[in-house]
């Protein structure tokens, strides 16, 4: 068989160090690819768009929607907006061994989720919604870190997770304070 090599490189020495390397990087590959399919890793599948300059007009992360809402299955959705230099609600609290899906949306630059010592981390890209499933096998107070550069702030820009036993784990709905319903009815019964 003739070396595919001897066109571009005349010294054998070379050729061999050509193919330990090409071989090398195959079985780099390999187990690159092992690892992701045993481990069940997969390339994020959820695309979608919204645009970053009307987040907080937007139905989802509007101000008042942000936070945790629970899901008839019995899991949790937490809707969150990242901006420079925090995430916001700046404490989230959620119980432990339940699915969290977590929602973020990037309001201005290019910012990054990291949860320490779990396997909740992303990149949270302005136009899109990130979107992290998981859940906190034990209770206690963790850090959302944002962990890529968005400027002088970055260093200061983090959030609380609170994991409680489930046990423990109330969900509070904020209602409609009375004020603001009266109000409404006020402004309904107003004739030109």
């Amino acid at each position: 068989m003739r070396d595919p090599f001897r066109a571009i490189c005349d010294d054998e020495l070379e050729r061999r160090w050509i193919w330990i390397s090409l071989i090398m990087a195959f079985v780099m590959g390999g187990i690159l690819g092992l690892y992701a399919v045993g481990n069940n890793l997969h390339p994020p599948s959820n695309v979608e768009t919204i645009d970053s300059s009307r987040l907080h007009l937007t139905e989802e992360f509007a101000e008042d929607n942000l936070g945790v809402k629970e899901n008839d299955d019995g899991s949790l959705t937490v809707t969150m907006v990242a901006a420079r230099y925090g995430f916001f609600p700046p404490v989230i609290e959620v119980p432990s061994d339940t699915p969290v899906k977590f929602r973020i949306a990037s309001a201005d630059v290019l910012h990054g989720v990291h949860v320490p010592f779990t396997n909740a981390t992303s990149m949270i890209v302005p136009g899109y919604i990130s979107e992290i499933n998981t859940s906190f096998p034990t209770a206690g107070k963790y850090s959302f870190l944002c962990n890529e550069y968005c400027g002088l702030g970055h260093d200061s820009m983090w959030s609380r997770l609170n994991v409680v036993p489930k046990a423990e784990f109330i969900l509070v709905v904020p209602e409609p304070e009375e004020e603001e319903a009266e109000a409404e009815e006020d402004v309904g019964d107003f004739q030109i």
